[in-house]
């Protein structure tokens, strides 16, 4: 069942400054924003606000970068049949392996864009679980310096709505491999990797003999880092500057970030030199 990503509303346009301002009612196109719970093996690990579309993905990808599967194979994902779908509006994603994964601790609230994290403690335990993206190649600058173009001009619901993230895999050539939107940055990168996860025609760049980068439209947030090393990407290139946690993330994983990518002109905050 296809589900609605955005919706239109009647809206009043203000144009012009003093007495020649102009008041217009017309339509706008918004994005709709509505909670997915995500259960693993029955247990309820997360709800998040998201962009419903690749559910499936979002809830694989979250499962995954969030340490959560401990190796295990995902061997089926699908709406609660515990209630009625339509019922509950198609909210509700099951990612199954069989009781196979560490049984999850229940978690109680929403997923935001902080994703909970507390500081240096967390980002050592993030390191314990995780071992540095291997030395290889440094992918080409010019590469880097073009990803905002090659990817937000496929941004379909940014241009109707102007409200959505964008996170895209792109290959060492800079081919876009993929790419997801949604009203969560997180979410965006979710779906990303979920696909590569679920889709037989990806897989995983931990998986592959070859580097792939992680492009966000936004931040680079401690999370994004997190979730890009969790999949094994080489790099993350962003548009917008980073936070220093997620710079110190990333040197520890020999993960290349890259922030305020526009044009020529970025900066390079891991590896600390070039």
């Amino acid at each position: 069942m296809a589900r609605r990503r955005s919706e239109r509303m009647l809206v009043t346009k203000v144009t012009g400054v003093g007495e020649a301002r102009h008041l217009q009612r017309s339509p706008d196109e918004l994005i709709v924003e509505e909670p997915m719970s995500i259960q693993l093996d029955g247990t309820l690990i997360a709800t998040t606000m998201r962009t419903p579309g690749n559910d499936y993905e979002l809830a694989a990808g979250f499962c995954h970068t969030e340490g959560l599967l401990g190796g295990a194979s995902i061997i089926g994902v699908r709406y609660c049949v515990d209630r009625d779908a339509v019922d509950g509006e198609f909210n509700i994603v099951r990612v199954e392996t069989g009781g196979r994964a560490p049984k999850p601790t229940p978690r109680l609230g929403n997923v935001s864009s902080s994703c909970g994290w507390c500081g240096s403690e967390q980002l050592d335990d993030l390191c314990a679980r995780l071992t540095p993206i291997p030395s290889s190649e440094a992918f080409d600058l010019d590469v880097i310096a073009s990803m905002p173009d090659r990817v937000l001009g496929d941004q379909g619901l940014f241009a109707r709505t102007g409200s959505v993230h964008a996170a895209a895999a792109f290959s060492r050539s800079g081919e876009v491999l993929l790419m997801r939107e949604d009203v969560g940055r997180h979410n965006a990168v979710d779906k990303v990797i979920g696909s590569m996860l679920l889709d037989p025609a990806h897989m995983l760049p931990s998986q592959s003999d070859e580097q792939f980068g992680l492009f966000v439209s936004g931040r680079a947030s401690i999370e994004m880092v997190q979730k890009a090393w969790a999949a094994g990407f080489s790099a993350v290139v962003a548009v917008s500057a980073p936070t220093a946690l997620a710079v110190d993330a990333a040197r520890r994983a020999n993960l290349l970030l890259a922030g305020f990518v526009r044009g020529a002109t970025f900066n390079v905050y891991a590896p600390e030199r070039l």
